[in-house]
């Protein structure tokens, strides 16, 4: 995804919520929240999702540790990436915090506390541009 210069990194505005730490804390089964990530990648790949990208936010932000962005191009097709990481991770032990969109939305958003996954229609991932907005976060290579 091109960069524009005039973006600011999230990570330089915002600060966690204590709330939203202790739901961290408590979701938080295994501490290989990296691992958990590339699972959830994975589990994406399975179901034909393009341009995943996983970020690595720790020490840039206090929200999560990771996020998982992937691209589906229906509906159907989100919501079966959706289930698919759904699935992986909670069989993995992994206890899902909330999640939004996944019946009919154009963006599905998966909450584990140390990982969050979304999932775009590629015309709402290019708006929101989570790649743009944490761009001083490294990437992460899942083969």
């Amino acid at each position: 995804m091109p960069r524009s210069p005039t973006q600011i990194a999230l990570s330089q505005q915002q600060t966690a919520a204590p709330e939203r730490a202790a739901a961290r804390a408590a979701a938080r089964i295994d501490e290989d929240s990296r691992r958990t990530a590339v699972a959830a990648a994975r589990a994406a790949l399975e179901k034909k999702a393009e341009d995943v990208v996983v970020l690595d936010l720790r020490g840039v932000s206090g929200y999560t540790d990771f996020l998982v962005i992937g691209s589906g191009g229906s509906d159907r097709q989100l919501e079966a990436i959706a289930d698919s990481v759904e699935k992986e991770l909670t069989a993995a032990g992994h206890r899902p915090i909330g999640s939004e969109g996944q019946r009919g939305g154009r963006w599905v958003l998966l909450d584990f506390g140390d990982v969050v996954v979304h999932v775009f229609h590629a015309d709402e991932r290019v708006h929101y541009d989570l790649e743009g907005l944490w761009a001083d976060a490294p990437r992460i290579e899942v083969e």
